[in-house]
């Protein structure tokens, strides 16, 4: 009997970790934004939301396009889509999802002023879409000014709302509450704190190409907010979260020897480079240009601090995406070559510049600058706050900078989604200035083009010609890291960079 007290105490410290069992903690970097998918901007903000949400397609773990919330899409003709509308898919409110809330999510993207004045931030994602009609029930079609292949991966990054449930919360009740048709619904969102999940009993199970279609394999998921690297680190390695994302690579080794933690990587979609003032002197001559991708030693960045976890790249795009060029020459690392170029453009004594950075990219700056002052680019580095640093080299801003290190990611892998925002002249993220008649006329037929082989040909001429040009310094495709629980099973990360936790378990 007097082993009972003592064995009471026991079962009762055993609960919490069997009840622990099912549930999976994130540490993430940064807060939702807004829980209105029509209302941001953000990549991470869209991650968290597909937990909750789902789109019309969906990429599978290889980056090919799946419908997921349609059984199927067909061209009509270069201009309209029609597509069939999945049966038996219920949002967590329980109402069925409808070809009414299809229609009704995209023309609120798609019209001026529809949240509450103002007009979706995602509205420019869905390029020439002028309509999204309903055929029948089961049936919904898309309608463009033009044609746009590139239709489908674009609609990945979308997601169905309820008509019935925005049209009673109201913009600030999407805002801060949902009900979408997503593996997981929300329980509790504590701004700047965290985010709590729990598993959605009516999941449909997603799309069926995705093996294995089923509900959420775990009851419930915290999403705690924890921005400062070390800190997420931290957490990971006390055995406080099972995941987290943007592991930095000088955290790889302490993660790897840690036998509870290991990493995982996938190969990233964000490309890296440092945008040169094309408008202005001395960037917008040529050879300074090219001097300075000659002046970069990138496989030494790469195997310093990014532990080997990045590919160096001659242009755009990733490998990977369609319509890459594999031919593009390499700015092989040349210092005499780079001063010789200075001296040409009429710089012998080489030039001083700026190069612009945000908080974390203060190490990368220090060492892009450093090799750039060896080759005659004396370069004084600028760690700004990241939204005065990007406010600064807006498309539409005053042009008075010289360099910025910045990155684009391209998560449908298509040229669409960052050849024409970041070199098209007037870009939205044309943070370079550059201008180039020849590289707009390639961009626009690359954009109406319905042959998938005289498309490619088009975005690998046009990406030729950027190489030439050098509107940037060319940098590198990293990998995208990150720390997880040994006892973590079934999950994986992917390039899109959701977090996809439908299948991850814990042990």
């Amino acid at each position: 009997m007097r082993l009972l007290p003592l064995l009471l105490t026991l079962a009762a410290a055993a609960l919490p970790i069997a009840g622990r069992a099912a549930e999976l903690r994130i540490g993430f970097t940064l807060d939702t934004l807004t829980l209105d998918p029509a209302n941001h901007r953000s990549r991470e903000t869209e991650s968290v939301l597909r937990t909750m949400y789902n789109g019309l397609v969906a990429h599978d773990p290889a980056m090919k396009l799946v419908p997921e919330l349609i059984e199927s899409w067909t061209w009509i003709d270069p201009r309209t889509m029609e597509m069939k509308v999945r049966p038996g898919v219920t949002f967590h409110s329980g109402a069925k999802l409808t070809a009414d809330d299809i229609v009704f999510t995209f023309t609120r993207l798609l019209t001026q002023g529809a949240i509450a004045g103002q007009t979706s931030p995602r509205k420019d994602l869905l390029g020439p879409t002028r309509e999204v009609v309903k055929v029948d029930d089961s049936t919904v079609r898309f309608l463009l000014n033009e044609p746009w292949p590139v239709l489908p991966a674009m609609l990945t990054f979308q997601e169905v709302v309820s008509q019935h449930f925005v049209e009673q919360a109201g913009p600030a009740g999407i805002a801060t509450t949902e009900d979408g048709t997503g593996p997981f619904k929300l329980v509790q969102w504590r701004r700047g704190e965290s985010l709590v999940l729990e598993r959605a009993a009516n999941y449909f199970g997603g799309a069926p190409a995705i093996p294995v279609a089923a509900k959420a394999c775990t009851d419930r998921v915290i999403i705690k907010i924890i921005p400062e690297n070390a800190s997420r680190v931290a957490a990971l390695l006390a055995g406080d979260v099972d995941i987290i994302n943007e592991l930095p690579a000088h955290d790889i080794r302490s993660v790897e020897a840690n036998p509870n933690t290991r990493v995982m990587a996938v190969n990233g979609t964000r490309t890296f480079f440092v945008a040169l003032n094309n408008s202005r002197k001395p960037f917008d001559d040529i050879r300074v240009r090219q001097a300075a991708n000659h002046a970069l030693n990138r496989q030494l960045i790469i195997d310093k601090l990014l532990s080997r976890r990045a590919v160096k790249l001659n242009g755009v795009m990733s490998p990977a995406a369609f319509g890459h060029n594999p031919s593009l020459p390499e700015y092989t690392y040349d210092v005499a070559k780079a001063k010789a170029l200075l001296t040409e453009a009429g710089y012998p004594n080489g030039i001083d510049v700026t190069l612009d950075a945000d908080g974390p990219q203060k190490e990368t700056a220090e060492a892009i600058g450093a090799l750039l002052t060896q080759a005659g680019i004396r370069t004084k580095v600028a760690v700004g706050d990241g939204s005065q640093v990007r406010a600064r080299w807006a498309a539409n801003g005053k042009r008075e900078g010289d360099m910025w290190i910045s990155s684009w990611g391209n998560g449908s892998l298509d040229p669409t989604d960052i050849f024409e925002p970041t070199l098209k002249t007037g870009g939205r993220g044309n943070s370079a200035f550059y201008s180039n008649p020849k590289v707009d006329d390639l961009l626009a037929a690359g954009g109406r083009e319905t042959d998938s082989a005289k498309r490619s040909a088009l975005y690998q001429q046009a990406e030729a010609i950027i190489n030439h040009d050098a509107p940037w310094i060319f940098l590198w495709l990293p990998q995208d890291l990150y720390g997880v629980s040994a006892r973590l099973a079934g999950w994986s990360p992917t390039p899109s960079g959701w977090l996809n936790l439908r299948d991850a378990c814990v042990q």
